[in-house]
């Protein structure tokens, strides 16, 4: 009997550490800064850098192992990422690689009898509620590093703030939806972040994203941010679909007969009203797409 996690500890934590850790010493760091971020001993650095741990060939070339290494090495030594959103994005990985991936595959080698179900016996449910919440606040993280290092973004934060928002795949009301507590605001032409990503955080941009997902939409993500002709003309030669809706209007209904008219837009805007701001709304399919798009703007 091998449990799926004992595979994790074995295979997957020295080589997944000696990567960060070698990918951490490229990036100039000592090995003590090293010990300290990723919380072991100096003389474990030492060991992870100087190759004497075994690591798993498998997991070496796994292409999502990989580009996790890369984004925590470039955000833990920029001080982008702090070491708990590492771990958390760690874990993600983990999760993902229990199901479907190269864990699972090790798994199903160590553990050859699991064939006889017939790939009906999922051991870890890819579809956990938990396992879900996590991934979304993560995508959330990553989408706010990308606006945070998008110079223009905090030019476009409109007076009552921006929020970037994702929601579950099955989101029916905000509770399902995470957000940026208190929104983003502009101090000082600088992006202020108040707050961890949370669920039931944001009303505004939230339904918008729930009523756009209600009339057709497969949208994940939405962001919010002030209307310009220049900023939608230059979403539109992105590819992308942009809807006017009426900013007097219930928003619900408003969006409904936008998308009525454009069943594929991405780009929801009003250009304002009686003691109503002119916004913009990018929708995509999660947080980091969003933010891309808008920073794509930028140029």
């Amino acid at each position: 009997m091998k449990f799926i996690e004992e595979i994790a500890v074995e295979e997957f934590l020295p080589t997944f550490r000696s990567l960060l850790a070698e990918a951490l010493r490229a990036e100039g760091l000592t090995q003590n800064e090293v010990a300290t971020l990723l919380g072991i001993s100096q003389s474990a650095v030492s060991k992870y850098v100087h190759g004497e741990v075994d690591r798993n060939e498998r997991l070496l070339a796994d292409g999502e192992l990989q580009e996790l290494v890369e984004r925590l090495a470039d955000g833990l030594t920029d001080g982008e990422m702090t070491p708990v959103e590492a771990l958390i994005e760690a874990e993600v990985c983990i999760r993902k690689l229990e199901r479907g991936g190269a864990l699972a595959e090790l798994h199903a080698e160590a553990v050859p009898e699991l064939a006889e179900f017939d790939g009906e016996f999922a051991i870890h449910d890819p579809d956990s509620r938990l396992r879900e919440t996590g991934q979304v606040r993560a995508s959330v993280r990553r989408g706010l590093r990308i606006l945070r290092n998008t110079e223009s973004f905090a030019r476009q934060i409109p007076a009552v703030g921006s929020n970037l928002v994702e929601c579950l795949s099955d989101a029916e009301t905000i509770d399902d939806v995470a957000g940026v507590p208190g929104r983003l605001l502009a101090v000082r032409g600088q992006v202020t972040i108040p707050g961890e990503p949370e669920f039931g955080v944001s009303q505004h941009v939230a339904g918008v994203l729930l009523s756009a997902r209600e009339n057709g939409s497969d949208a994940r993500a939405a962001l919010n941010v002030t209307y310009s002709e220049a900023l939608r003309d230059a979403l539109a030669a992105q590819g992308r679909t942009p809807a006017e809706f009426d900013a007097e209007r219930d928003v619900d209904e408003a969006i409904a007969d936008a998308l009525a008219a454009e069943p594929d837009a991405d780009v929801l805007y009003q250009t304002g009203g009686f003691g109503i701001e002119p916004a913009l709304y990018i929708l995509g399919l999660d947080a980091p797409a969003v933010a891309t798009a808008l920073r794509e703007c930028a140029g």
